[in-house]
């Protein structure tokens, strides 16, 4: 696909990259992190902002069970994560969403709570889903021991010695979590009663603030964990983890099916999320004269991904094909940049032209994400649009005619007609809901009774069988008088009329088909978290890393909080 165009003085006009190219599913599940990644905004504000943390409790005792609170106080309020530690046998120890017990479960509380608030999380908290939270709480979360590091970490601490950096590495965390939630589950504060009643300076306005802060702070209690446990063991000879260790270890976390439906179910959201990114890859590739630092800069980094980048492990076949893709691609960017790093106009444009034909696509979105780390002031205002506050307000316009959704429908789904959707390759799959942890689940059409329960999740072949539909109407009837008939197609009139303000909105690909990866919808989503080192243990979930790199609360500044996301060099 050739989407540039090329300007008399052979220049490029440097437009968004459109729907078509950067919306399949193979492309999102190349994504990176970047600048506008959430956890990054989240550390940037609270460096700007001067954020002070406390630990008012640390009640834990010789079993290392018990509970500690973490206090953030940022201008105009406060929050508090509640942590409870409990003593966990090995063999209860799981992953899955089935599971019914924890190393660690947290809640985020706006304020600071009482003791009567504590005994009242203490209650529900550790049961998680079969516990209730209030309004006043914004997420739950859970968390088990890395059984490969934790006793490890305890063991050297406890003698008095430091862990092997290799080994940290190897890992990078000590504990993962299974599952951070928020928004209205299980009793907890939903987004409109958050912005409208307890977050009026807006602090956790942006997508997912809530849940970076709670990983943030729960990093941070792990830290102190395994310090205390390491000092229980080991008494007056124990040593505490080294600052530089610690801050290389991120929060892990296992994540499944559960979260893969979010990205088609919120297609205004992830409009705003892809349509930022594309704006700041637009406004980069846009500047005329690149200064031979931010140049430098970029290749700094590069060289500190290429370090990253060598820790990053998988077992899973088609992630160690990317890797060995990465690698390479690595390795051609950064001889490019040195290369080329001239006065020449447009340089940026035309080091993603380069790239576009040079590159592996999980390369070239690795250096559409590593170009803008130096234009901070040019592209950090575009995380104040990633947020979507209107669609839930949004009403199917009954008054549009047939002929202008059947076009929206075109230019959103025009690719989906070419799809056999008779053929059971098409719709191979199925998308349902699991009776016993209300989950997400992708079953097999063809081999399993799961039809009447299937989950509204395959947009392409919806809208293709409203457009059949529509184009046996008149096509200046209004659609109102379509829906009155056709109900069933409700849904997919009112994707296709969001599409016209929200380009970006939907998968240009087949959810259900039988060879669609479940990875890639959670590679997106999670790259937009900041997550790195996505690990597939499978086609249907993934293990990740969060804050590795990053300071903890009491060394967050404005000079290291935006960068610790790539390490420095060893």
């Amino acid at each position: 696909m050739d989407f540039d165009t090329d300007s008399p003085d052979g220049t490029t006009l440097c437009e968004r990259r459109p729907p078509e190219y950067v919306m399949t599913l193979d492309r999102l599940g190349s994504l990176h992190q970047c600048r506008l990644s959430f956890m990054r905004q989240l550390t940037r504000r609270m460096a700007r902002e001067n954020w002070r943390f406390t630990r008012p409790h640390f009640n834990l005792d010789e079993h290392s069970t018990g509970y500690a609170v973490y206090t953030a106080n940022y201008p105009g309020g406060e929050v508090s994560l509640v942590a409870f530690a409990h003593d966990l046998p090995d063999e209860l120890r799981s992953d899955r969403v089935i599971a019914e017990q924890w190393d660690a479960t947290f809640s985020l509380v706006i304020g600071v709570p009482s003791m009567d608030d504590i005994e009242r999380l203490q209650r529900n908290v550790p049961k998680q889903e079969a516990g209730r939270i209030s309004e006043t709480e914004l997420t739950l979360s859970r968390a088990n021991r890395s059984v490969r590091l934790w006793n490890t970490v305890v063991e050297a601490l406890a003698k008095g010695e430091q862990p092997e950096a290799d080994a940290l590495h190897d890992v990078g965390y000590l504990m993962r979590t299974t599952a951070v939630y928020g928004s209205g589950k299980f009793g907890a504060a939903d987004r409109e009663h958050v912005r409208e009643e307890l977050d009026p300076g807006g602090v956790f306005k942006g997508p997912f603030a809530a849940e970076m802060l709670s990983v943030y702070l729960i990093r941070t209690f792990v830290r102190d964990l395994v310090n205390h446990a390491a000092h229980i063991k080991g008494g007056s000879r124990s040593t505490m983890l080294d600052p530089t260790l610690a801050q290389s270890l991120g929060i892990g976390n296992s994540t499944g099916l559960g979260m893969a439906p979010f990205l088609i179910n919120h297609p205004v959201l992830i409009n705003n999320w892809m349509m930022a990114r594309e704006e700041a890859i637009a406004r980069v590739r846009s500047i005329e004269q690149v200064s031979a630092n931010d140049i430098n800069v970029v290749i700094e980094l590069l060289r500190r991904t290429q370090q990253m980048n060598s820790h990053w492990t998988s077992e899973h076949e088609k992630q160690l094909e990317k890797l060995s893709d990465l690698t390479h691609d690595l390795d051609q960017a950064l001889d490019y940049l040195i290369t080329n790093a001239t006065d020449t106009p447009y340089f940026w444009n035309k080091f993603m032209r380069w790239g576009r034909h040079g590159l592996s696509m999980e390369g070239q979105e690795c250096m559409a994400s590593l170009m803008l780390e130096p234009y901070g002031h040019l592209i950090d205002e575009l995380s104040d649009c990633m947020d979507d506050p209107v669609s839930h307000t949004l009403r199917v316009d009954g008054t549009q005619t047939i002929g202008t959704v059947k076009a929206l429908i075109q230019s959103s789904f025009g690719w989906a007609q070419s799809i056999d959707w008779s053929t059971e390759k098409s719709i191979a799959r199925c998308w349902y809901v699991s009776e016993e942890k209300l989950e997400p689940r992708l079953g097999e059409r063809f081999e399993e009774t799961l039809e009447p329960y299937e989950q509204p999740l395959a947009p392409a072949r919806d809208a293709i069988a409203t457009y059949n539909d529509l184009d046996h109407w008149d096509d200046d009837t209004r659609i109102a008088d379509f829906l009155l008939t056709h109900s069933e197609h409700r849904r997919s009139v009112q994707r296709a009329q969001w599409h016209s303000f929200a380009p970006y909105s939907e998968i240009r690909d087949n959810t259900i088909d039988a060879e669609m990866l479940p990875i890639d919808l959670l590679r997106a989503k999670l790259a937009f978290f900041g997550a790195t080192q996505f690990d597939p243990r499978s086609d249907r979930w993934v293990r990740i890393c969060l804050y590795p790199g990053a300071p903890y609360p009491e060394a967050l500044g404005v000079d290291n909080c935006d960068h610790w996301i790539y390490p420095t060099p060893s």
